[in-house]
């Protein structure tokens, strides 16, 4: 075996270590680790940044940071902002638009981005409102450079509004505004009624932030001879960065899936059964807590694995430090393939010898808080999934 060559350069102010294994092994592997994301000042949309907080020192390693101490600003006035909605005929969704867009421009002066299906739907094209604020909505295709030109998002819908809204920005996140006007509303804490209060104080640099962590994924797919339109040597890498969780699961085959999993190039365990789920702790309250993991708050550095209905009593779910690279391959001894998913979208087949890896993007999502992070993740938790509810009881 050759020796690992390991080359490190200082990337946005993080490690970035490049990886190259042996020729037998076929993997190439370039990593980039962080545990909370770059330095936010240049990273959330081309006007957003972080308050100093000038009473803790940047450099104390004993030191802290208050979850409630994250304060939106902005380097200058923002002025343009992407709209985001449920798609359909809801009728909630399509008034909430039609209001929130004419305020928008009429009374905040605000330069609006919207998705042409939103424009193009009768009920919001044939309104008159939107009809006089016309020239001041543009629309955008999706993968189109939106990262150095929007300031901050709106969303109108549910969590899923939320994901496809995280989704169209790979790398630099502008910050997010929700609102609850869908079916749970986990993530979306916010309530429309409210929306010129809560909009004000964003615009004017008073609210309060949430960095959701997010995972890179890439896909590195390993085909031997026996595949006719790949050489033994084709390493084809795709990647995708996602808020909630990745999935690897067997599809609809009868076998069970055989998944080894490796933690920083070491063997830590095979996972036999209906899948993995590899999640943030923003989605732990999500596929993840369904599987039995456990609810972690989003502030907390750390990557969930969760095996699905393993074919184990001791395999158990575990929380690993958000610094280190997760990597999944499907065994060769596996008698089935599988399917790898990312925030449920993006659904790839993975054969044998396929494998994914992981590690903590160092992009986060910079989601507003109506209240703070403590007081919105405790409510999420008793409102949407009614966590440790229960009749009191009686006392002697």
């Amino acid at each position: 075996m050759e020796s690992t060559e390991q080359r490190k350069t200082l990337v946005n102010g993080h490690a970035d270590e490049n990886i190259t294994t042996s020729k037998e092994s076929k993997w190439v592997i370039s990593r980039r680790r962080s545990c909370h994301g770059p330095r936010p000042v240049t990273k959330f949309g081309p006007k957003a940044k972080l308050v100093d907080d000038h009473s803790v020192a940047d450099n104390s390693i004993n030191s802290t940071c208050d979850p409630s101490s994250m304060i939106l600003g902005w380097k200058s006035q923002p002025k343009q902002v992407l709209i985001i909605r449920k798609p359909g005929e809801d009728d909630d969704v399509n008034n909430s638009f039609k209001e929130l867009a004419y305020w928008l421009v009429t009374e905040m002066n605000l330069m609006l981005y919207a998705e042409q299906a939103s424009l193009s739907e009768p009920s919001i094209a044939n309104d008159k409102r939107v009809q006089d604020i016309r020239s001041n909505i543009f629309t955008w295709r999706q993968h189109e450079g939106l990262e150095s030109s929007i300031d901050f998002i709106i969303c109108l819908g549910g969590d899923g509004t939320l994901l496809y809204a995280a989704s169209l920005f790979q790398r630099n996140c502008p910050p997010v505004v929700a609102y609850h006007i869908g079916s749970l509303g986990f993530l979306t804490c916010f309530k429309f009624p409210n929306y010129k209060q809560d909009l004000t104080s964003v615009v004017n640099g008073s609210g309060k932030l949430i960095l959701r962590k997010r995972l890179e994924c890439q896909l590195m797919f390993k085909r031997g001879t026996d595949d006719k339109n790949h050489n033994e040597d084709d390493n084809n890498i795709t990647s995708y960065t996602v808020l909630n969780e990745l999935v690897i699961d067997r599809g609809s085959a009868q076998s069970l899936s055989n998944l080894d999993v490796y933690c920083n190039d070491r063997l830590i365990t095979s996972v036999q059964g209906d899948g993995l789920i590899v999640s943030t702790p923003t989605g732990s309250t999500a596929y993840a807590a369904a599987a039995g993991g456990s609810m972690v708050h989003p502030s907390v550095p750390g990557i969930l694995l969760t095996p699905v209905c393993p074919h184990s009593l001791a395999s158990r779910p575990v929380i690993v430090p958000a610094g280190v690279e997760i990597k999944i391959i499907l065994s060769q001894e596996s008698r089935s393939g599988a399917f790898a998913s990312f925030d449920g979208r993006d659904r790839q087949e993975l054969r044998r010898g396929d494998g994914i890896r992981v590690t903590t993007s160092v992009y986060p999502v910079p989601c507003l808080t109506r209240e703070d992070q403590i007081t919105d993740w405790f409510t999420s938790l008793g409102e949407c999934l009614h966590w440790n509810a229960r009749r009191k009881q009686k006392p002697f």
